[in-house]
C-alpha cells in the first residue's frame, strides 16, 4: 500500500510522505487563499472549495478562517453551516451530514500517535530524511446535529442524527442519535424530545 492508502485506512503511516506532503502544501495554500478572500466574494470562495476538493451538497457555508489537513478526505452535506476558526485533520475520511450547524473553534482530529514514545517518537530513515508515524481514525457526523462552540471531536467517533453537542466537549466516544450530550469527556446528558418543541 501507498502512505496515503495506509492512511485512509487507519494503519500506521509516514506523514513525510512526498504525496501527503504536497497535498498538505496545497491545502495550505488553499486555505490562506481562502482566508483572505472577503465574504462577499462567494464565486471566489466556491472556486477554491472546488480547487480543493472538498465534496459538498449545495448551499455549504464555510466562514474562514479555516484550515484542513487535506480538504480531499472531507465530504459535507447540503444546508450545512460552518463557523469561524473550524479546524479539521482530515488524515481518514470525515463526513458531516446534512443540515448541521457547526459553531465557531470547532476541531475535528483524526490523527493519532502511537502511546509509547519508542513508536510516537521522531527517527530517521533508511535515506536520512526525519519522519515519524502516526495513524487515523474516521469521524461521522449525522444529519441535524448541532456542534456548538468550542467542540473538540477525536478520531474514531460517530455522531448520530439530530444529536446537540454542548460547548467545550471534548467527544472522544461515539453519541447516539437525538440526544443532547456535554462535557469533558462527553457524555449524554439527556435525549431530545417533544418538550424540547419552540414552535407550534
Amino acid at each position: 500500500m501507498t502512505e496515503k492508502e495506509k492512511m485512509l485506512s487507519g494503519a500506521l503511516y509516514d506523514p513525510a510522505d512526498p504525496e501527503l506532503s504536497a497535498l498538505r502544501e496545497t491545502a495550505s495554500r488553499l486555505a490562506g487563499a481562502y482566508n483572505n478572500t472577503p465574504e462577499g466574494e462567494t464565486d471566489r470562495r466556491q472556486a477554491l472549495l472546488d480547487e480543493w476538493n472538498i465534496k459538498r451538497g449545495p448551499n455549504v457555508y464555510i466562514r474562514g478562517p479555516v484550515q484542513f489537513d487535506y480538504g480531499c478526505f472531507t465530504s459535507i452535506g447540503e444546508n450545512t453551516f460552518i463557523n469561524f476558526n473550524f479546524t479539521c485533520l482530515d488524515c481518514c475520511p470525515v463526513e458531516i451530514g446534512e443540515d448541521v450547524l457547526i459553531g465557531p473553534n470547532v476541531s475535528i482530529l483524526t490523527p493519532v500517535h502511537p502511546l509509547r514514545w519508542q513508536e510516537r517518537n521522531v527517527f530517521r530513515k533508511p535515506d536520512g530524511a526525519l519522519s515519524n508515524r502516526e495513524y487515523a481514525k474516521p469521524v461521522t457526523i449525522g444529519r441535524n446535529c448541532w456542534i456548538s462552540g468550542n467542540v473538540t471531536i477525536c478520531g474514531g467517533v460517530t455522531i448520530g442524527a439530530g444529536s446537540v453537542i454542548g460547548a467545550g466537549s471534548v467527544v472522544t466516544r461515539d453519541i447516539p442519535p437525538d440526544v443532547l450530550a456535554a462535557g469533558v469527556p462527553c457524555r449524554v446528558i439527556r435525549p431530545i424530545t417533544d418538550n424540547d418543541r419552540m414552535t407550534d
